[in-house]
């Protein structure tokens, strides 16, 4: 990849639960560039700070010291308000459990994020642009786990956010099923630029990254590069 300009960066990221003796250091002093257009794997064991990151970088949680900037805007000094504004015009979301309302169709449920949007694309084109256009019309009961996932998936980049961030979007998968979400997340970041980070548990999926990173007890352990990547398809699970 050609140098890009970084969409995140943190410096001396430090995220402490509790006081005392009771005290968890969940991160302990993170930099860490996220650039344009690239897609990242964070890998670590549990409990190892993957999702307090992740939860900090899309200001769903703040930092007890050091700094996160969204492109120049330092978001460790930015009010409630903006945060709020921020997640919205800014950040796609997708956690390991889809999060769907029941009682709306797959377009319905696209639609919540596209109707106060900015500048959203349509819920059907959304839908598509996961294999799900067959699928629109139907409730999330009458679809399987991985049609759930991409319907989430929809729904987190039909607002055109500048960065997806995945938390073990596949964990609740099997293999296959898990291919053609990572499929689906691969073709968003290829072809709307999208930066994209994913933690994930199965070190399989490191290989479709531009970069791994590693974070072990609150800290990263080692970031590495790909020279090539492989398809989501070719994914040893």
């Amino acid at each position: 990849m050609t140098a890009a300009r970084p969409v995140f960066r943190t410096i001396g990221v430090t995220k402490v639960y509790g006081e005392g003796s009771a005290a968890v250091h969940a991160l302990r002093g993170v930099d860490l560039d996220l650039n344009e257009g690239e897609m990242v794997v964070l890998l670590g064991a549990s409990g190892s700070g993957k999702s307090t990151l992740l939860n900090i970088l899309g200001a769903l949680d703040t930092p007890t010291a050091g700094s996160v900037f969204f492109r120049d805007r330092e978001l460790t000094r930015a009010s409630d308000r903006e945060l709020t504004a921020f997640r919205r015009d800014h950040v796609g979301f997708v956690f390991q459990f889809y999060n769907l309302v029941p009682s709306l169709t797959a377009r319905e449920n696209v639609a919540l994020v596209t109707e106060i949007a900015r500048a959203p694309m349509s819920p059907a084109e959304a839908l598509e642009r996961v294999g799900l256009g067959h699928r629109m019309d139907h409730f999330p009961a009458e679809m399987s786990g991985g049609e759930q996932q991409r319907v989430a998936i929809a729904r987190a980049i039909a607002k055109r956010p500048d960065v997806l961030l995945c938390d073990e979007p596949t964990g609740a998968l099997d293999s296959k099923t898990g291919v053609t979400v990572l499929e689906a997340l691969e073709a968003v970041n290829r072809e709307l630029g999208t930066a994209t980070a994913i933690i994930t548990h199965n070190a399989g999926i490191r290989r479709i990254a531009h970069r791994v990173i590693v974070i072990a007890d609150g800290r990263i352990a080692h970031i590495d590069e790909n020279a090539e990547r492989i398809a989501p398809a070719e994914v040893q699970w």
